[in-house]
């Protein structure tokens, strides 16, 4: 089962709840499964009229339904959604590690271990802001350099996401880091989220 914290399936209640249809729910699927470009897809859904033949699994949650495609299931192992409030209203954040493919093995490169948790745990929270970070190089003193893009190029919170939540991330998982910095020329970001 998809685990929904509690303050995602209140938020969930609401929105549904504000609709003028008997029977709706969400509909999760995995659009490109498997490769870099793999994504979560939610929607709205009333069973029966998706227009397709594909077959679904139903997961009760209190007030509303989640339906899931079978050929999503097994991408959306370990799959976490949560909602946390803030000043704006709110974040809906959804996390498939299995979404992308295989997380490399633990004696992969580095380069490829950190490539990865990027893409599973920093990008999607980034994604609902339209930006994003990848990564440029690994210095021999095992300093990870970051470039920030789309709505994160030009963000004056770029910085607070840097120190707050991707430096603490990465050292989590990789101690021997000894530095993460930041080489984007955020002069020139013509769309940050925040101005």
């Amino acid at each position: 089962m998809i685990e929904i914290t509690e303050s995602a399936q209140a938020y969930f209640a609401k929105l549904i709840e504000q609709q003028e249809m008997d029977d709706i729910g969400l509909h999760l699927s995995v659009l490109n499964p498997g490769t870099p470009n793999a994504a979560c897809d939610l929607q709205f859904h009333v069973p029966g009229q998706n227009g397709s033949a594909e077959s679904e699994q139903t997961f009760a949650y209190g007030s509303f339904k989640l339906y899931v495609p079978h050929s999503s299931e097994r991408w959306l192992k370990e799959a976490k959604i949560d909602f946390e409030k803030d000043a704006a209203g709110g974040q809906l954040t959804i996390k498939a590690p299995g979404i992308k493919g295989s997380k490399p093995a633990d004696d992969a490169a580095l380069a490829d271990r950190i490539n990865w948790i990027l893409e599973v745990e920093i990008n999607p929270g980034l994604a609902s802001h339209g930006g994003m970070v990848g990564l440029e190089q690994i210095t021999p003193d095992n300093e990870v350099i970051l470039r920030f893009g789309g709505g994160c190029q030009g963000c004056g919170l770029a910085n607070v996401t840097l120190k707050e939540n991707i430096d603490k991330t990465l050292k989590q998982y990789f101690p021997e880091i000894s530095a993460v910095i930041d080489v984007t020329d955020h002069n020139s970001g013509e769309n940050p989220y925040y101005k």
